[in-house]
């Protein structure tokens, strides 16, 4: 029932639900009346129909507490696995912004600031979160003005397309050094508990991204693995 008034921000009827979730009206008002005990729904109007209530907000920010204790192991040691940083960003309007880091044990290491925004086309992070949005949305992105910041940097319309099919396949997406000279990537994105999309991804630079690429696909697609499994999600 709470599915069924997702994205319903002005709410739903009590036939409306019923019909939704096929259950009896009867039934459909003992559970309402249980949840508006709980404001995990509210009155949608002063006359009828019942929407998400602000329960649902405190349980929203126990479960971003709970995300952050799950990703934080796994991040850690993917990056002692690899010996290379491990970041944690989330899509926020047409940026990915960095959220947290686990730095590798090189001396020569790709590092950047927690609460650093980066362009989506051109950063292996950035490309998986894209691959996760509908199309629509991604041909409004694509019709877009998009920088071409390194001479390796993929914009035209079909190639990117190209990518983010790829990265629907396989789960990945690669930056080869399409964002800075000298730093490729691997990244790979989900929904968190919030609906949000988030990507783990590590920065290598190139010197040893291509010697080390299989193996670090292979180690961020099994820490992403894990994460889901642990979120009780499928890949």
């Amino acid at each position: 029932m709470l599915r069924a008034l997702e994205g319903e921000p002005d709410g739903l009827s009590l036939g409306q639900i019923a019909q939704r979730v096929g259950l009896a009206r009867s039934t459909v008002q003992r559970i309402v009346d249980a949840l508006r005990a709980e404001q995990f729904v509210i009155a949608a109007s002063p006359t009828s129909g019942v929407r998400l209530g602000p329960a649902l907000i405190r349980l929203a920010a126990a479960a971003s507490v709970e995300f952050d204790h799950i990703t934080r192991p796994v991040m850690i040691e993917l990056a002692q696995a690899t010996g290379e940083t491990v970041d944690l960003s989330v899509l926020k309007g047409s940026s990915a912004v960095f959220t947290d880091q686990v730095q590798g044990k090189h001396r020569l290491r790709a590092v950047s600031a927690v609460g650093e925004s980066f362009p989506l086309h051109c950063t292996a992070n950035g490309k998986a979160m894209l691959s996760l949005l509908p199309d629509a949305r991604l041909e409004v992105i694509l019709l877009s003005p998009l920088p071409k910041l390194t001479a390796s940097t993929i914009t035209r319309a079909p190639e990117l397309r190209r990518e983010f099919e790829s990265c629907r396949r396989t789960g990945y997406a690669i930056d080869d050094e399409e964002h800075t000279v000298g730093i490729s990537a691997v990244g790979s994105a989900f929904r968190d508990p919030l609906g949000r999309i988030v990507a783990l991804s590590v920065p290598v630079p190139t010197t040893r991204f291509r010697s080390q690429r299989a193996a670090l696909i292979a180690s961020l697609l099994e820490a992403r693995t894990r994460i889901l499994a642990a979120l009780g999600s499928a890949p």
